[in-house]
């Protein structure tokens, strides 16, 4: 029997689509397949959908942590889209820290729409937070109500403290920002390290809801109570 003689153009196109498949191949095993309970997972910790928790675990290839972080970064930018929306509706969360009822918090969390404040998140979010207020004691809810006064003294301590340590004076301004920083994460609310999760500010925690509900949020303020707190003999 005669052996058949391929042409060069079909030898090329046999090659070419041999190439193909080998690619397709390597491609389909570098792929992480991206599993329904890695999915399911991502949901139960972000809140995020479905098909945005899938489709950050294939951008992040299969990453969690990767995938946690980009769902976080997407729900800071829908923050940062509703800033100038209304927050005229909300709920006041509320913690009596037992045993002994002597803490007690109000925190005030304003959201958009009647819809959201009835969630049962935003209802856990607003406990978690006035529970965080009684542990934690913050003075102010954001650094932008620190007063100049109060900046002014702090900045003149920390200078005074780098001075009489013999830091050189080139450093000693970066030394006081330092400082001045950690003090704002001790004493402003949105900052402080969350009581139940050191790795995450409440403003983290405030932004995966924003990302999770799709509205602005806003703790507009606080009351913590302790009983015999500034009283005099």
């Amino acid at each position: 029997m005669a052996e058949t003689v391929l042409s060069p153009s079909t030898e090329q196109a046999r090659a070419k689509h041999f190439d193909a498949q080998i690619q397709r191949k390597v491609i389909e095993e570098e792929t992480v397949a991206i599993s329904a309970e890695m999915v399911k997972k991502l949901r139960e910790r972000t809140g995020a959908g479905m098909m945005d928790c899938k489709r950050a675990l294939e951008t992040t290839d299969g990453d969690y942590e990767k995938a946690v972080d980009l769902l976080r970064t997407k729900g800071q930018a829908t923050s940062e889209k509703r800033v100038g929306k209304a927050t005229k509706e909300g709920l006041i969360g509320s913690y009596v820290h037992q045993p002994g009822g002597k803490i007690g918090v109000m925190v005030e969390v304003a959201c958009e729409t009647d819809f959201v404040a009835r969630t049962a998140e935003f209802e856990a979010f607003a406990k978690e937070v006035a529970m965080h207020v009684a542990a934690s004691s913050p003075r102010f809810v954001s650094r932008e109500e620190v007063t100049e006064e109060i900046l002014k003294r702090e900045r003149e301590i920390y200078r005074t403290q780098a001075i009489e340590a013999g830091k050189p004076e080139k450093v000693v301004e970066k030394i006081v920002e330092g400082k001045l920083e950690k003090f704002y994460s001790e004493v402003c609310l949105l900052e402080q390290p969350f009581i139940k999760d050191q790795e995450k500010t409440i403003n983290d925690l405030l932004t995966d809801l924003m990302g999770k509900t799709g509205e602005k949020i806003v703790i507009r303020r606080f009351a913590r109570l302790q009983v015999g707190e500034d009283l005099g003999d």
